[in-house]
């Protein structure tokens, strides 16, 4: 059977409750995005690296200091799981498929009911770029090319 690309869907995520488990270095630009688009994001993670706590700091997020429990998510309309830990992130996906939740674990392409775009923003332009999970380097490399791109308009 022929894999199809995944269909760019926009949506508004404003209101919507968000949790992202993790903070570090993939969690931390994930984040980043998200305050773009969205009102309703809790951080749940025993640490934090400065730009996720300058976040908490200015009041753009929540920040839960602790390890994952499944209650960390009840309630949740999209979750991230992007811990550096397999066995968290695979317990994270568990959870919510069983909750009926939205999930994108970062570790895992196979578990991912959505894939994490790179975004431009330039006003109300907003572009996706995805490689369909399959080669994250390039996304990071088209979306940069994008950015630079309106950035001239």
């Amino acid at each position: 059977m022929e894999q199809y690309p995944y269909f760019p869907m926009f949506i508004d995520i404003s209101k919507k409750k968000i949790v992202v488990i993790g903070a570090g270095k993939i969690a931390r630009r994930r984040i980043e995005t998200l305050t773009k688009f969205a009102s309703s994001i809790t951080v749940v993670s025993p640490d934090l690296n400065d730009s996720v706590a300058a976040l908490e700091q200015s009041g753009i997020i929540a920040v839960r200091r602790k390890k994952y429990e499944k209650s960390d998510i009840e309630g949740a309309d999209i979750v991230l799981a992007a811990t550096n830990d397999n066995a968290v992130n695979d317990a994270v996906w568990a959870d919510c498929k069983a909750l009926g939740i939205t999930v994108n674990v970062c570790s895992d392409v196979n578990k991912d009911d959505f894939f994490f775009p790179g975004v431009a923003v330039k006003g109300g332009l907003v572009i996706g770029v995805t490689a369909s999970g399959s080669d994250h380097s390039l996304a990071r490399r088209a979306s940069e090319r994008v950015r630079e791109i309106i950035d001239e308009f």
